[in-house]
C-alpha cells in the first residue's frame, strides 16, 4: 500500500471514529439535556455528592451541554484532539463510576455480576453492566484513535490555537 493510500485509509477510519463517537455524545447529551431532572436522579444514585449538593445541580446542568459540544466538535472536525481527549477522560470516569456502582450492587445483593442492570444516567435507560462497560471501552478506543491519528483530512478547524478555519 502506498503512503498516500495508507494516509487516505487512516483519514477515513478517523472520520468514521469521529462520527460514531461524536454522534453518540450529541445524541445522549440531547437526551440528558431534555430531561435534566431524570439525569440528576441518575447521577444522585452514584452517591458521589451529598444530598442537596449544589455540585449535583451543576453537574446535571452542565454535563449534557459539554457532551453536546464535545460531540459536535468531533463531528464537525473542530478542536479534534482536545475534544477526543476530553471525551476519553470523561468516558474513563463514567466507566469507572459504572463499575464501582455495579460492584456495590453486587456486594449488597449478590447474584451474577453480568445480570446487574441499572439506569447508569447515560441517557439510554436501564443497562446491563456487562454490556455498558465494553460499549464505553469501545468508545474510549475510538477517542484514542482520533486523539493519536496524524490526519486533519475531513476536519473544519482541527487545531484552533494553531491555524485558521478552512475556507
Amino acid at each position: 500500500m502506498t503512503s498516500a493510500r495508507a494516509s487516505n485509509v487512516v483519514a477515513w477510519i478517523v472520520l468514521a471514529a469521529r462520527l460514531v463517537l461524536g454522534g453518540a455524545f450529541v445524541a445522549l447529551g440531547v437526551v440528558k439535556y431534555g430531561d435534566p431532572v431524570a439525569f440528576m436522579k441518575g447521577v444522585r444514585e452514584y452517591d458521589v455528592f451529598p444530598p442537596g449538593s449544589t455540585a449535583l445541580n451543576w453537574i446535571a446542568a452542565t454535563l449534557p451541554v459539554l457532551e453536546i459540544v464535545l460531540g459536535a466538535c468531533l463531528v464537525l472536525g473542530i478542536a479534534v484532539r482536545g475534544a477526543a481527549l476530553a471525551t476519553a477522560v470523561s468516558l474513563i470516569a463514567f466507566t469507572t463510576a459504572v463499575l464501582l456502582r455495579a460492584m456495590a450492587i453486587h456486594d449488597a445483593q449478590g447474584g451474577e455480576f453480568c445480570a446487574i442492570a441499572f439506569d447508569c444516567g447515560c441517557g439510554t435507560g436501564v443497562e446491563k453492566v456487562c454490556r455498558k462497560v465494553p460499549e464505553n471501552l469501545g468508545m474510549v478506543v475510538l477517542a484514542t484513535i482520533v486523539l493519536f491519528a496524524n490526519t486533519t483530512r475531513f476536519m473544519v478547524w482541527p487545531r484552533p490555537l494553531r491555524s485558521k478555519p478552512a475556507a
